[in-house]
């Protein structure tokens, strides 16, 4: 028997006639983002790189739940599987009003020396470029990251993550330079910015590179959220107001600020 999903922290249709797309949503944070959204009434894209099996059950689930998903493989670092994936938005969604750009790496093995740079900076900026034509006034993106990326200029973190912790700052600095052109456009930008999470792939990473490192940042932030807990901040971020800095800090932020 199929577990009751997780109540989301929107109001059931409060998202009816949204159309959005999370990158690197076929399992992990994208994937309890995505359902969110899914059970706030909006129409989704689920996102993958190769994990096809595991985006199409998901896909089928939220179907079964009344939700319009689909699933689009696409390889991020790569100009024509992008725009194919929106090209498949166009013509199945008619359109974008959100995009969550989740999908990160840089940690994995047997990958290019620059591929956190490719992945974390050139292609989140390829997806928005690509994204905007389909987003009207009032859309909406929005850009996952951690704080151990967000604040890497002023506090370091641990020597495993440091790369890919530079490669998403970099993104998140590329992404904001494009913010007169969102702003023209009418289309609002947010960063969503919290600490490790717990359950995530980077999460086990570390902790195998680095024993005890999960517990050691536990214990100076005093919480970890867990995958279904950071996620409702994400899908929160889609809605709610945008900070007049454009970043909304999930969790405690003083070992990053004081």
């Amino acid at each position: 028997m199929t577990p009751p999903p997780t109540p989301g922290p929107l109001a059931p249709g409060s998202l009816s006639g949204t159309r959005a797309l999370v990158t690197g949503s076929s399992r992990g944070i994208g994937a309890q983002t995505v359902t969110y959204l899914a059970q706030a009434g909006a129409s989704v894209v689920v996102n993958y790189r190769n994990k096809a099996a595991r985006a199409e059950k998901l896909v089928a689930q939220l179907a079964e739940a009344g939700t319009t998903a689909i699933a689009v493989g696409a390889d991020l670092t790569d100009d024509a599987s992008v725009a194919a994936m929106f090209e498949r938005a166009r013509a199945e969604l008619g359109g974008l009003d959100l995009l969550v750009l989740n999908a990160s790496g840089g940690m994995e093995q047997g990958m290019a020396a620059d591929y956190a740079m490719q992945l974390n900076r050139d292609a989140q900026v390829r997806v928005l470029r690509t994204a905007l034509p389909l987003m009207a006034p009032g859309s909406r993106v929005v850009f996952v990251t951690s704080h151990q990326a967000h604040f890497i200029e002023t506090v370091e973190t641990m020597p495993e993550y440091e790369a890919v912790a530079r490669s998403k700052r970099a993104g998140e600095d590329a992404l904001r330079a494009l913010l007169p052109e969102l702003d023209a456009a009418g289309v609002e930008f947010v960063v969503v910015s919290g600490d490790m999470i717990e359950g995530t792939i980077t999460a086990t990473l570390l902790e195998r590179s680095n024993p005890g490192a999960l517990a050691t940042r536990k214990e100076a932030a005093g919480k970890l959220y867990d995958v279904a807990g950071f996620a409702a901040e994400v899908a929160l971020a889609a809605v709610e107001p945008v900070p007049a800095d454009r970043t909304r800090y999930v969790g405690d932020i003083s070992s990053f600020t004081g």
